[in-house]
Parts: structure tokens; sequence; C-alpha cells
């Protein structure tokens, strides 16, 4: 057999030294299987994108080779790039039912309903995708239908968990699946990939059903409405919530279009139960007494746009905070998002509410494994090799440390980031080629337009403004026709402004005044007065208009 035949690469496209974006591409024999398609969300300093999604070029340079897309669980980081995937690499996708239902909601929004090729799968379904056997397992995670997976191909057997926890009393009383990964094991499991994102957390994550007590302590204190922020697909919190709605004989209305739509898809699915008498509309439940209604909606990472970060801004359209608000906010914070949900919380705080957070109650719980959760996995599966995957670098890196301890031979640990390649061959593993992991940037109906250069410079602009410089002059003499236009954004004050402005227009008067009609080196030449003057380094733009 040609060695090409018998060798499984397996290559991140995204989910590797970042939260988000996740996204692996496992190949054998020229064919491809992809897990997952995933956003991640922007940090504050990348001004003006909506969401990043994975440089999936490999899989265009690849065309026709991509045999199917399994998705582990229906969160963002997970599935919200499938539109994007789909556009450009059409292909099979394969998930349990609420993944599909939300993945059809997001097909809907971006004008591809019915356009996909969709497969239902259970979880504990095995099924064939190409040379790709799948074992589907079910894993608790914060959301319902959440699966890993044992792809076994001629070069073995690889576990991908997906993210997961062992939760022992999850809320739908459907624990992660303890008898497939013995099972898995005592076949022997060549490679490990596992979820690192709480890696650096001790001990065990609290299962979900904490939150329920702290669920009834807010509503049993709460003296007006409770307005509860989570992610949109957060379908067991919504339960949750629902839940003290009944206990309290409190009203629940779901607020903002993703919200909605994804109650619709898991209460059709049998994934949320809500009595009819609980459920009310937003403009229902702005109607009642106050002491009587729960409101859910968006906004937990103190998104700016979002339903949350709206109230706390005083700019949202349908209902502003009253006295006698309690906002949950009932998330914990993805990395990068810490600043914006404190600003958010402390103008929510002006405004007038009370704001619970995780830090003062229980009110969430993570859905990722903590560390003796993942050592316990690592002893289940008992792999051969180990690769520790979603999260950032240093999370990767202490899953590393987690696999040494439990006995995982260092050289048999690979901790890398996205592009990197690294090939399964007669059960060894092997570093390959690196292909390039970028950022593709999404701004509005813009995808990759916007590049690293481009954020560069709107970081510069947002720390140090802009000079604008318009030079009117002769076309025929060369001379000024009147004086230089100097507009400045953002740079000075304006009781410092009119010294500058005087300045500038005097040096590029002297520099026209040369014969020099250059737009580069009059640019030159003001940033370096700037710069002398007032010690910053506005962006500077000089435009020589003749007539």
């Amino acid at each position: 057999m040609n060695k090409d035949q018998n060798k499984l690469r397996i290559i991140p496209i995204g989910g590797l030294g970042e939260v988000g974006k996740n996204m692996m591409v496992y190949e054998y024999n020229h064919q491809i299987l992809i897990v997952d398609a995933g956003l991640m969300f922007p940090d504050n300093d990348m001004l003006g994108v909506d969401y990043i999604i994975p440089d999936f070029k490999y899989l265009l340079d690849h065309p026709g080779q991509v045999q199917g897309i399994v998705i582990t669980h229906g969160h963002e980081d997970h599935i919200g790039c499938i539109q994007h995937l789909l556009g450009a690499v059409p292909a099979p996708v394969y998930a349990t039912p609420l993944t599909r239902g939300l993945i059809e909601v997001k097909l809907s929004r971006n004008g591809m309903a019915g356009k996909a090729d969709l497969h239902t799968i259970q979880a504990g379904e095995t099924f064939q995708v190409g040379p790709f056997k799948i074992e589907t397992f079910h894993v608790c995670h914060s959301i319902p239908d959440a699966i890993g997976l044992g792809i076994t191909t001629p070069a073995g057997l690889v576990i991908h968990t997906g993210d997961y926890k062992f939760d022992q009393t999850p809320v739908d009383n459907w624990p992660t699946d303890f008898a497939k990964l013995a099972e898995f094991s005592s076949r022997g499991v060549d490679v490990l990939l596992a979820d690192s994102t709480n890696a650096e957390r001790s001990g065990w994550t609290p299962s979900e059903r904490v939150i329920g007590p702290a669920m009834d302590e807010v509503f049993r204190n709460a003296p007006g409405r409770i307005i509860i922020a989570t992610f949109a697909s957060l379908i067991a919190r919504m339960q949750q919530v629902a839940d003290a709605a009944v206990g309290h004989n409190r009203k629940l209305a779901f607020v903002g279009m993703s919200m909605v739509d994804n109650v619709k898809i898991a209460q059709n699915m049998g994934y949320l139960n809500i009595p009819e008498k609980t459920l009310v509309s937003l403009e229902e439940a702005l109607h009642l007494p106050k002491k009587d209604v729960v409101l859910m909606c968006t906004g937990s990472q103190g998104e700016p746009t979002s339903i949350i970060g709206r109230l706390a801004a005083g700019t949202n359209r349908q209902f502003d905070l009253e006295p006698g608000d309690t906002v949950v906010i009932s998330s914990h914070p993805i990395p990068g998002n810490e600043e914006a949900i404190n600003k958010t919380i402390n103008r929510l705080l002006r405004r007038g509410a009370e704001v619970i957070y995780e830090a003062l109650s229980a009110v969430h719980v993570s859905g990722h494994a903590s560390s003796e959760e993942m050592k316990l996995l690592l002893n289940l599966v008992r792999p051969k090799y180990f690769i520790p995957i979603h999260g950032e670098l240093h999370q990767l890196k202490r899953h590393a440390a987690l696999g040494k301890q439990v006995g995982i031979p260092q050289e048999n640990i690979f901790v890398f980031e996205n592009g990197q390649v690294v090939e399964l061959v007669d059960g060894n593993l092997k570093l390959a080629e690196r292909n390039p992991g970028n950022y593709v940037f999404v701004e509005g109906d813009s995808v990759g337009d916007i590049d690293q250069d481009i954020m560069r410079e709107r970081e510069q602009l947002s720390r140090s403004g802009v000079v604008l410089i318009t030079i009117p002059l002769d076309k025929y003499s060369g001379r000024l026709l009147k004086e230089p236009e100097v507009i400045t954004r953002g740079f000075i004050s304006p009781e410092d402004a009119e010294a500058i402005i005087a300045a500038v227009r005097k040096k590029v008067t002297d520099l026209v005044n040369t014969g020099l009609d250059d737009e580069k080196l009059i640019t030159d030449a003001v940033r370096s007065l700037l710069r002398n003057q007032t010690g910053r380094r506005p962006m500077v733009f000089t435009a020589v208009t003749k007539a």
C-alpha cells in the first residue's frame, strides 16, 4: 500500500491558540472530514469587526475532497461559520437534532434556507463519511445534544471530545457516555484531542443543578422585573429560568431575534418545556406588573449592540431600565471580553439596576471540564498520543502538563496552534508542514476584505487620531490658490488645536512655496512636525488638488 494511503493528517484550522472559531480537518487518502465550523468574537482592539471566522484556504485549495462536516454541538464557536463554509465548500452536514435545528435557523437568516445537505444523527450512532468511520458519543455540556467523536481510519482511532464536562447530575439526566469512552480505550486509542478551556481551573466543574437554587434566590428577592442575559444558544439555561419563573409565578418573555428563533426550535423539538401560560410576548410582558415579569435576552459578553449593551447605554428602543430592575449576567467572560463586561456592569449599576453575576452568585457554571475531569478523561481513554485543543496557548500548555501528570510520556504530547499539520503513520504521530492560521474578519457583508494592516491602522486612529490636509494648487503655476485646509479628529483638544493647525498650515505653505507638491514628502514633514510639537503620532493624510 502507498504510504500516503495509510496516513491520517490532522489539520487545525481554528480553535488552537485561541478561544473560539473551532474547526478541525481530518484528511485520509486525499479525502477530508471537517469537525465544527465556529466563529470567534473580536478583541477590544479589533474595531468595527462583527466576528472572526477561520481561514479555510486549505479547503479551497483542495476542491472536491471534502466528504462531510460533523458538528459536535450548537454553540456559536462551533456553528457560527457554517454559512460561510458551505458557501465556499458545499458538503453534507451531520448534526444531532437540536444542533441541526440551530444550524437551519442560522442558514435561513443568511439566505441559505433549504440549500444545505443536512443529515440528522443521534448520540451513540455510527455512520460512514468517505473513509472515516464515525462513532458518536454523548457528552455533557451547557447545551443539549452535544457529542464527541470516535474517528476510525486504517491509520488508527482518534477521539475528538468536542466541548465536554463530567456532570454527574445533569439537568437533563443524560451524563457523558463513560462506557463508550472505556470501550474506545479497550480497543486502543491512537490520538486523543480534548477540550482545554478550563485546564487552569482546579477541581471539578460544578453541576448545572447548582444554578437552580441560585435562580430561586434571585427570583425570591427581586422586587421588580428580572432581566437575564445569556447566550442565545444556551438552551439549558433557558429551561432553568423557565422553571424558576413557573415556581415564582412570573411570566417569561424572550427578547431578541436570535434568542426567540432558538427558543422556537428548542420547543418544537422537545428540548425546552415552558408552560403556555408562563411564556408571553415582549409586548405583553411590558404591560404586566413589574414583579410578575422575567425578560431573557442576549448581551452577557458586554456586546454594545446587544439588548443588555443598549440597556446599559440607555439606547434600547423597546424598553428601558427602571427602578427595581434586577439584571442577571448568566455567563462566564470569554477571554478578551472582561473589560467590556465590567464596563457594562458598571453602566447598569449607574442606571439604577441591581446586577448579579458569577462572582456574586452561582447564576452560571461552566460547560467545560476542569482539571480533575480532564485527568479522569485521560485515565479513561489512555491514548498513545495526546493533543490539547480548544484554548489559548497557556491553556493548551496546562492541559499538556495534566497529561504528563497522569503518565503520558512528554514526547507523546503535542502542543501546537492553528495551521500546524500532524500525521499519524504506522501508529506514530509526527509533525508535518505548517499552513497559515490567519483570522478572517467579518464586517457586515464584507468577509475577508479587512486585514491585519487595516486593523493596525484603525487601532492607531483610535489611539492618536487623524490629521487631514487639503492643498489647493493652481495647475499652471503650482502656487497655492488659498490656505491649506487642516482638519483634526481625535488628535488634540480644541484649546490646543488652533496653534497646532496654524503651525501645520505654515509648514505646508513653506514647503509648497519651495516648489514641493509631493504628497508623501509633505505628509512625512507634517508627521515629523506633529511628533516634535506634541509627542504624538496621528495618522496624517494629505491631498494635493490642482485647478
